[in-house]
């Protein structure tokens, strides 16, 4: 029997995108497990809402999926301690960082992460960007 591909999205703040992250997910990859994981309870509730399969909220969360993820996405910030405005701990930023799973990131030029390039594409063109490469790491096996 063939596991469904778990794909992590972490996000913080009010998880606007890492909503909609899940939700072109759920309508590229309908039978991948789509897990939200956010920073805070707000970020969790929005990402569930956009159609992930379960969520969870904080550190312990993070560290304990990303193990298990084969597929770990969200804004490049969750890969730098103390990102976005200091919800990213340093535990979080190890476990993505040192996570066996492909890593898909936003390149959003918040954080005090400058990524020359990212300002050529709108929000909506990196999702899909972010998107089409998901589909691509998980149908690659």
């Amino acid at each position: 029997m063939k596991t469904k591909k778990r794909i992590l999205v972490i996000d913080g703040q009010g998880g606007k995108l890492g909503r909609q992250l899940v939700e072109n997910l759920c309508t590229a990859l309908p039978d991948c497990e789509i897990l939200a994981v956010g920073t805070n309870s707000q970020a969790t509730a929005n990402m569930l809402k956009g159609g992930a399969s379960r969520g969870a909220t904080g550190e312990n969360a993070v560290c304990v999926v990303c193990r298990s993820a084969d597929v770990i996405t969200g804004p490049v910030g969750i890969l730098s301690a103390d990102a976005l405005l200091g919800e990213i701990t340093p535990l979080m930023a190890k476990a993505v960082g040192q996570s066996s799973a492909q890593k898909v990131l936003i390149p959003t030029n918040r954080c005090e992460i400058l990524i020359p390039g990212a300002a050529d594409f709108s929000m909506a063109e990196l999702l899909k960007k972010a998107v089409d490469l998901v589909v691509d790491c998980v149908r690659e096996d």
